[in-house]
């Protein structure tokens, strides 16, 4: 399985940006998928996830901004972001993982992760 991001980029706050992750190799809807950030000096955080059977979560910093999509046909993933705020500034990253649980505290562990996209959110 690969997973490759790309989208990402500099913004100004309150901008958006679309990030996608394209997967390779096997690959199945029924999969749990989602999107990690990290940023030097700050812990990681699950950033959102969206399970086989449809099902999001996100975290609380972004609930209400960020969407969490997938385009079965294309075996790409979607992270719509909106209202970007600098606090949003990190290394976005695509997982996979291949058993429970599915959520935003665990999408970090997943045993499938892309190389990450930059977002950078500045004025």
């Amino acid at each position: 399985v690969q997973l490759v991001e790309s989208g990402g980029g500099s913004v100004q706050p309150g901008g958006s940006l679309t990030l996608s992750c394209a997967a390779s190799g096997h690959t199945s809807s029924r999969y749990c998928m989602g999107w990690f950030r990290q940023d030097p000096g700050k812990i990681g955080e699950g950033v959102a996830i969206l399970k086989g059977d449809g099902t999001t979560s996100y975290a609380d910093s972004v609930k209400g901004r960020f969407t969490i999509s997938r385009d079965n046909a294309k075996n790409t993933l979607y992270l719509q972001m909106n209202s970007l705020k600098p606090e949003d500034t990190a290394m976005y990253v695509c997982a996979r993982r291949v058993s429970d649980p599915c959520t935003t505290q665990s999408i970090g562990a997943a045993r499938y992760q892309g190389q990450g996209t930059q977002v950078t959110v500045s004025s």
